[in-house]
């Protein structure tokens, strides 16, 4: 089988070295930016992090920060309507998923002959217009390093993936300083999070040895880490590990995929609203257990690498022990673990099987296939 896989050219990490955005401009040689964040970002003072240092240089830029949740298509084209009044030879997006699915989305689509509508029909036609540099500012969703944007779509009360190899970024900057004040309620979605891209990626039909790579390396960290992250929010060694985790698994999606946690989750988000690394967790160790039989080596390689005393267990009880620690993580992260709060009851449950069953994208790189019976008895586990 032949393989390939496609990351970022060039990644740098440290504490402090968003500097290294002076070393990005003088490349690049640009001297103006288009500048995404998002209002929380900008009030929480990460930006402003950013923007110290581009004060530093001759270069002009322009801050949108006025960017959706999660957001639509229709959100795509007003972004559109304002980036494309302004000159720009390189963008800088500084924030979480959202923030960074829309700046890459702008990456193919400013001065281009095809809108958004058209992407969402068919995304081969996609190429990169400016390129981008990507910093996060939590700890989980990937995008940093994926050629994917999740974009909403309100007529289907659903989600659609754009995916074309352009969208990947040219530059991420792992700065731990940008998640050292990060609510515990976050840290505890994206990182959940960007542990479903691991698992899912790693037990994925479209699995490769790249893929594996980067899948294992983010599970371990992300593992190990997570619940350190969450009760002792000083520790910087536990956050920048999740850092790093996450974007291990958002390189292991490029090469491989993630599979029914993110294909059933994204009718949470697209009629609910329900932030994409709760609906990923509210579904995960139920998902996974339904994929148990069919993917029971790989969730025992994922225990040898956690938990190694049980190297001489059979693979029964590895593959448990992943799943179990899954439930365990989301539990004690205090994130839901059934959809009660978010005001979606049994009376949800046909537009649920029918909206999750449209996500072939993903449904088919699940180890095991899932009928309309099998998709509608994960969600009532979910659903009172």
């Amino acid at each position: 089988m032949s393989y390939q896989i496609k990351i970022p050219s060039t990644i740098y990490g440290e504490e402090g070295c968003i500097e290294k955005i002076k070393e990005i401009i003088e490349k690049e040689q640009a001297r103006n930016l288009l500048v995404f964040t998002d209002q929380g970002i900008r009030a929480a003072g990460l930006l402003e992090i950013l923007l110290k240092e581009l004060k530093k240089l001759p270069v002009n830029f322009k801050v949108f920060d006025e960017l959706a949740l999660e957001p639509c298509d229709q959100d795509v084209e007003r972004l559109m309507a304002k980036v494309n009044e302004e000159q720009g030879e390189l963008i800088v997006a500084v924030g979480g998923g959202s923030v960074m699915d829309a700046a890459k989305l702008c990456s193919i689509l400013k001065g281009a002959a095809y809108g958004i509508k058209e992407l969402l029909t068919d995304s081969s036609q996609a190429k990169k217009m400016l390129k981008t540099v990507m910093i996060p500012t939590t700890c989980g969703t990937g995008s940093e390093a994926t050629c994917n944007a999740i974009v909403a779509i309100p007529k289907e009360q659903s989600k659609q993936g754009i995916v074309n190899d352009v969208m990947i970024p040219d530059y991420v900057i792992l700065d731990s300083q940008m998640i050292r004040r990060l609510p515990k309620s976050i840290l505890a979605a994206t990182g959940v999070d960007a542990l479903a891209h691991a698992v899912e990626c790693y037990t994925s039909r479209k699995a490769t040895p790249f893929s594996d790579t980067y899948a294992m390396a983010s599970a371990k960290l992300i593992f190990q880490n997570i619940r350190e992250a969450y009760h002792n929010p000083d520790n910087m060694e536990a956050k920048s590990n999740m850092l790093l985790g996450a974007f291990y698994g958002g390189a292991a999606i490029t090469a491989s995929g993630t599979t029914a946690v993110h294909a059933l989750s994204y009718p949470l988000g697209g009629k609910y609203h329900i932030p994409h690394g709760v609906s990923n967790a509210v579904l995960f160790a139920h998902v996974m257990e339904f994929n148990k039989d069919a993917c029971k080596r790989q969730l025992a390689q994922i225990c040898d690498n956690i938990h190694p005393v049980m190297a001489m267990e059979d693979e029964e009880k590895k593959a448990q022990y992943v799943i179990d620690e899954i439930a365990d993580i989301v539990r004690e992260t205090e994130i839901p673990l059934n959809l009660d709060r978010f005001g979606v009851t049994l009376d949800d449950l046909d537009f649920l099987v029918e909206a999750g069953s449209r996500q072939t994208r993903l449904l088919v790189n699940n180890q095991k296939e899932l009928s309309l019976k099998d998709i509608r008895d994960i969600y009532q586990k979910v659903l009172k």
